[in-house]
């Protein structure tokens, strides 16, 4: 039997707006526990994780946050790493999405130690790949891609013991439609695989899919880092930066339940549910709807072969 280790990170340190702080526990009010103890899985709830406050402070030097958000991460960094080390499934529960530095680069480490192949899906309307230095806010949340690929403040990227701690073939972009300027051009540096909108309406959501999980295989350690502002606000309101034209609800199934066909999902992050711009805690419980898709529920009962 898998073994799910979720892990709370309740902190919007990164963001732009109160409130992901609370995501963890409305995740837990909307039955997820209940949910992945239906599909057969052992579950063990740690809590969550312990740090600092948000000082609600403007940027220093191009950057909201900065210690309180390493502290942060490295709180999660050993969690995960913790967690990875006895076997189990991580699922971190966010908080925002600067968590995914410490989370991502504790699973980059246990793929070098492994010896697998890192594949990570980035789930997102934003490709959260700015730099102190063109970020037009300071948000740390912002640029976790970029952190995690070796650009960003010393303090953020040295979590793995490694830099950078994911290779840019190592990531995939998907449901993008809102990138700053100066992010595009760094996208573009690196050569990253995105599957934006566009290219999701113009091939499908199935095409996009099938593309950003070729190459994977039995030696591929899957990571998906879902934020919930991927998804069209019409469907998930509880997000702090809503974009429209996002992903319906069947094409979210579809991932979810194509990344469970792989059978290969080993980590996971939950970001940016914000409750407090949620209504009825609706957008809780589609993310509970759709994890429940990434471990196996599906409408009928699929034979391979």
């Amino acid at each position: 039997m898998k073994t799910i280790s979720l892990i709370g990170a309740p902190t919007d340190v990164g963001a732009s707006v109160r409130g992901a702080g609370m995501g963890p526990d409305a995740l837990r009010v909307a039955g997820l526990v209940e949910a992945l103890e239906a599909r057969q899985l052992a579950v063990i709830d740690h809590g969550n994780l312990h740090g600092p406050a948000n000082p609600w402070q403007q940027p220093v030097n191009g950057l909201r946050h900065l210690e309180e958000a390493v502290a942060w991460n490295q709180g999660l960094f050993d969690a995960v790493d913790k967690a990875l080390s006895q076997g189990h499934i991580p699922m971190m529960m966010g908080g925002d999405h600067c968590l995914a530095i410490g989370s991502i680069s504790a699973v980059a480490k246990h793929c070098r130690k492994t010896g697998k192949k890192l594949r990570v899906l980035w789930f997102d309307a934003h490709a959260d790949s700015n730099l102190s230095t063109i970020s037009p806010t300071g948000n740390i949340h912002g640029m976790p891609v970029a952190c995690l690929m070796g650009h960003g403040p010393e303090q953020l990227i040295h979590y793995a013991g490694h830099t950078p701690a994911v290779n840019p073939d190592e990531i995939r972009l998907i449901g993008i439609r809102s990138v700053d300027e100066g992010e595009k051009r760094f996208i573009h540096e690196l050569g990253m695989q995105v599957y934006d909108m566009r290219y999701i309406d113009e091939h499908g959501m199935r095409a996009a899919m099938n593309a950003a999980l070729e190459g994977v295989d039995e030696n591929t350690h899957l990571h998906v880092s879902f934020d919930m502002d991927c998804l069209d606000p019409a469907i998930a309101p509880g997000v702090g930066t809503a974009v429209l034209g996002g992903p319906t609800y069947r094409e979210a199934q579809l991932c979810m339940e194509m990344v469970a066909d792989t059978g290969l999902l080993a980590s996971l992050d939950v970001v940016e549910l914000n409750p407090a711009l949620d209504i009825r805690n609706q957008t809780a419980v589609l993310a509970v709807d759709l994890i429940e898709s990434l471990f196996g529920k599906s409408t009928l009962v699929r034979i391979n072969g």
